[in-house]
């Protein structure tokens, strides 16, 4: 019996190592004992996605080339590569496989977990071979053990791996088409390029430049409302009347109606004077996309930056899994919160009562946690000294999540609300304000107050059909654009498919409509927008570029600028991963869409006036992902070739000019891809003379490989 265990990347296989009792390392594996098992164990890792769908000239020659009568490129069926860097760890998942008799899925516990999974074992030929699978929140020893005490069915997770390959293979069709559909159209308008298109990017764009598009052609109008200045013996207050006039006599006028002078003192009385004690319930506790918008709201922290740290508190063991849609935990996980309660409160110096100890439907549903439940700190909870030993990110972001969980056992919020109404000559103004009574969970979250609290008015103690004394007098207004957007909003603009609502029981409702991304890859979008140079971000705030309002311009009014269609491929794609739908029906609407526009594109295009761009218009060109980090991408940087992920600390470049040799982006890529470039000539040595020879990269250097006579 021989059993290998197939973890996503190296630090996870290592964590899964740790929590048994024997791991010997050797080279791409781990060699396992423990009681747990019968027989030989193997644990081994990808790199992320190791096998990925093949270039278009694998399939066809001619395909290599940038021309619309090459148009449209779609295969009869989709084959699949391991690039040339990663050959290596993949013979040796291979070579595992093979003598494996049980194969463990151990990736991560979402779809495209699944897919790098399932896309390795099929690409090793091994999909014959029977699976389990691993699927836990937490990395920490006793969850890890209790996951391989009770193992899954592997089999019951291919339609996971089918909705995910599915994605997969609709971004690549949409990517190779109309990336090259829209690149070479608007290059013979005169507007350079390129121009990336996806099924997900582009919509959100669209959305993004739709804000960008209110803001420049918004035009202020002027309005009056109307206000009362009202006097009591127990103190000033101002109300407004309701209704809201688009020009200064209307304003007027309404007063005439009512015998009211406007600016002198009038006799009036209090029709309603209403007082009524409130509480508030602690937020819900945090999904990833919630945790991101909260972060950049507070902190400006970029989305992406969100994901990177609360995965790195994730493989530290001290938070669980991130890429979570989930707001809910089950009772077992409130178990164990409300067991370390006072660590969690001693970590973050917060000493109150508990006032609830027992779940609340808010919070604990065990029929809402489906495959992740919310971001919660796990059973090793950090004393407040290790808290502070964090970076500053890190620290940050795990005092979030240990405080949205401190405040579902903490009292609620309590005030007193008062709501006055004023009838002056029978026209109503009302006013309302708010009286703090317990601070209860907001104690935990400092003084962040909304402009809404901040306009909230101290109101003085008057009874119904007190008289009073008011002075009325409109008021002159401008209507204000709408805003830009945050880099934190474009999460939730994207949840809930352009619909910028940050209410909990609307974001509950609009969840259902799927939204456009997932979780897990709204973040990278994001990041995909900056890196095509078609949106900047400028102290938070997201600006369109040229390039991006380009784009825009001619998208408008096909499906590509339709974040609900967007959001209904979403939804259909997690029908296939809930077995109701199939890969060739969303796969054949998907072709039928590209067609469509092949055909109407041109003409469309032929129609808008464009503005012509140089060539230095958008992003430095990208040459290919980045072999060191397999986060950011080599690209172009000027003086040299360098990966893009510089901020993030990935220090690999590559130079433009070797021994008075100019290498090209496609050498670069070829160093990248395989390892190895074709032979060379012209490179001149220290002592003047010149030599042939191929290029090797290894270990993040280049090396010669002098060729032979």
């Amino acid at each position: 019996m021989t059993t290998v265990i197939l973890a996503e990347k190296p630090s996870q296989a290592k964590s899964y190592a740790e929590a048994f009792s024997k791991a010997k390392k050797q080279s791409g594996y781990f060699e396992i004992e423990d009681s747990m098992f019968t027989g030989k164990v193997f644990i081994t890792w990808g790199f992320g996605h190791l096998v990925s769908l093949q270039e278009p000239h694998k399939y066809k020659p001619e395909w290599k080339k940038w021309k619309l009568d090459l148009l449209p490129i779609m295969p009869d069926t989709f084959r699949f590569t391991v690039p040339f860097n990663k050959r290596e760890q993949f013979n040796v998942i291979s070579k595992l496989l093979k003598e494996a008799s049980e194969i463990i899925v151990a990736t991560d516990s979402d779809r495209e977990g699944e897919n790098i999974a399932r896309s390795i074992i099929t690409h090793a030929g091994m999909a014959h071979k029977p699976t389990k699978r691993l699927w836990i929140n937490s990395l920490e020893k006793e969850a890890i053990r209790s996951g391989f005490q009770s193992l899954r069915e592997g089999s019951d997770y291919l339609p996971l791996y089918m909705e995910a390959q599915t994605r997969q293979i609709s971004d690549w069709l949409v990517g190779m088409n109309l990336s090259r559909l829209y690149t070479l159209l608007l290059q013979k308008k005169g507007v350079d390029g390129p121009f990336s298109v996806g099924r997900v990017q582009t919509p959100t764009l669209y959305m993004i430049w739709q804000r960008h598009h209110e803001i420049e052609h918004f035009k202020p109008e002027p309005y009056w409302d109307l206000f009362a200045d009202v006097n009591t013996e127990e103190g000033k207050f101002t109300a407004k009347h309701d209704k809201r006039f688009t020009k200064e006599d209307q304003a007027y006028q309404k007063l005439q109606d009512h015998r009211i002078n406007p600016g002198e003192p009038t006799q009036s009385r209090i029709s309603k004077a209403e007082k009524k004690k409130k509480k508030m319930q602690a937020p819900s506790l945090h999904s990833l996309s919630s945790l991101q918008a909260n972060m950049n709201r507070r902190f400006k922290y970029s989305p992406s930056a969100v994901l990177q740290t609360v995965q790195d508190l994730y493989e530290k063991k001290i938070v669980s899994y991130p890429r979570t849609d989930c707001t809910f935990i089950t009772k077992n996980e409130f178990n164990y919160l409300h067991h370390q309660l006072d660590k969690m409160k001693d970590a973050a110096g917060a000493h109150f009562e508990t006032s609830y100890s027992r779940p609340r439907p808010k919070y604990v549903q065990d029929s809402k946690v489906q495959e992740h439940y919310a971001i919660i700190p796990t059973k090793k909870v950090l004393t407040a000294d290790k808290i502070k030993g964090l970076g500053p990110k890190e620290r940050n972001i795990y005092t979030e999540i240990l405080r949205s969980v401190l405040a579902m056992f903490h009292d609620d919020y309590h005030y007193e609300e008062t709501k006055i109404e004023v009838s002056v000559n029978e026209l109503i103004f009302k006013a309302s304000g708010k009286v703090e009574l317990k601070k209860g969970w907001k104690s935990l979250f400092g003084e962040e107050k909304s402009p809404k609290d901040q306009d909230e008015q101290k109101l003085p103690a008057v009874n119904q059909g007190q008289e009073v004394q008011s002075v009325v007098m409109p008021k002159e207004g401008i209507t204000k654009p709408p805003k830009p957007y945050t880099e934190g909003q474009l999460i939730t603009m994207m949840k809930t498919a352009g619909k910028t609502v940050e209410d909990e029981k609307a974001q509950a409702i609009l969840k259902e409509t799927e939204g456009i991304g997932t979780e897990a890859t709204r973040a990278a979008i994001i990041e995909t927008l900056k890196k095509q140079g078609y949106i900047t971000i400028t102290k938070n705030i997201v600006t369109v570029t040229q390039k991006g309002i380009t784009l825009c311009q001619v998208i408008e009014g096909t499906l590509l600028s339709s974040p609900e269609m967007t959001a209904k491929w979403e939804a259909y794609l997690k029908k296939i991963g809930q077995q109701q739908g199939s890969q060739q029906a969303f796969i054949e609407n998907i072709q039928k869409f590209i067609t469509h526009l092949l055909e109407a594109a041109p003409k469309t295009i032929d129609e808008k006036p464009l503005i012509k761009t140089e060539k230095t218009m958008g992003a430095k060109k990208v040459v290919i992902e980045c072999p060191a980090c397999k986060k950011g991408n080599i690209a172009d940087r000027g003086k040299f070739y360098g990966c893009t992920d510089y901020k993030n600390g990935c220090k690999q470049t590559f130079p433009k000019v070797l021994l008075g040799k100019r290498l090209s982006p496609n050498q670069i890529k070829a160093l990248c891809e395989k390892g190895k470039t074709a032979p060379l000539k012209g490179f001149k040595s220290i002592k003047g003379g010149r030599f042939n020879a191929a290029l090797l990269f290894k270990d993040g250097k280049i090396e010669f490989e002098f060729v032979k006579k």
